[in-house]
């Protein structure tokens, strides 16, 4: 942001800060916000998605889950989803189950997966930054769609919200992160190769953080970690369809833990293996 070629940069200060230097603060306020939502991410190494059909069950999965010590939560609808938590687009309330849930937990980091709506064999994309901001004003201090959408990635563009675009190819990788993407999804990993295609892609694009989802195991969070990724996101591995069905929620608290745990390790031995390699 070049603001030292507005006039009023190089006034004489009065004792109270200057307009380009109130406006600088916020954006280093802003990237500072946003870089720890991203180190949140990467330092748990998962990211829990919630499917709910009504908002009683969804709020009670979550809280089982937020308790079972996983940090990075998100929602969804058909439209919007927060990380951990995925409501579909009939349950009613999505917004406000995201502030409850921010207001209960304000220490979790609670993200919306804006996401796609599908009809038959055609899929309508409900991606918008509408959407994007009553997200986040509901609280949601990211957002996560399936694909790049460049009017999402122009929203929160020097805000304190991350956006985290979805990508499937190298070219899609490459174009978000070059686009501004702080960090990337691979979606469908599995469905690609899952942690093959991770390690093939992490060769070219070690610099770029990338996020794994779909279809992810408990058991192969380290794996995917190890081979490049920087995350993971976990669905039915944490919240078992038949435990939710059942509203089994010690079931899901204890896969919330175990996940959790498995993340936190996966990340402490890929650190340490990094480290390691950098004394040799």
């Amino acid at each position: 942001m070049a603001l030292a070629s507005f006039s009023f940069c190089h006034r004489p200060s009065l004792g109270f800060p200057t307009p380009a230097a109130a406006l600088s603060s916020r954006v280093s306020c802003s990237s500072h916000r946003l870089n720890t939502t991203l180190t949140e991410i990467n330092n748990s190494g998962v990211i829990a998605c919630l499917r709910a059909n009504s908002v009683e069950l969804a709020l009670e999965a979550a809280g089982a889950a937020l308790t079972g010590d996983i940090s990075v939560a998100s929602l969804l609808t058909a439209t919007l989803f927060l990380i951990y938590l995925e409501v579909t687009m009939s349950t009613p309330g999505v917004f406000e189950i995201l502030q409850e849930l921010v207001q209960n937990h304000p220490r979790k980091i609670m993200g919306v997966i804006i996401f796609t709506a599908s009809f038959g064999i055609s899929v309508g994309t409900v991606l918008n930054a509408k959407d994007a901001k009553t997200a986040i004003n509901a609280g949601a201090k990211f957002l996560m769609s399936p694909v790049i959408v460049k009017e999402i990635m122009d929203e929160v563009q020097g805000g304190e919200v991350l956006y985290i675009p979805g990508a499937m190819t190298p070219t899609e990788i490459f174009s978000a992160y070059n686009a501004g993407a702080k960090i990337v999804k691979v979606y469908p990993v599995t469905a690609l190769g899952g942690t093959q295609y991770i390690s093939a892609l992490s060769k070219p694009f070690s610099h770029i953080p990338m996020v794994a989802s779909q279809g992810i195991k408990i058991d192969s969070i380290g794996e995917y970690i190890a081979q490049g990724a920087s995350a993971v996101v976990l669905s039915d591995a944490i919240f078992d369809k038949e435990a939710m069905g059942q509203r089994n929620f010690n079931t899901i608290h204890e896969l919330a833990r175990l996940a959790a745990s498995q993340g936190v390790k996966a990340v402490e031995r890929e650190k340490w293996c990094m480290l390691n390699s950098s004394i040799r």
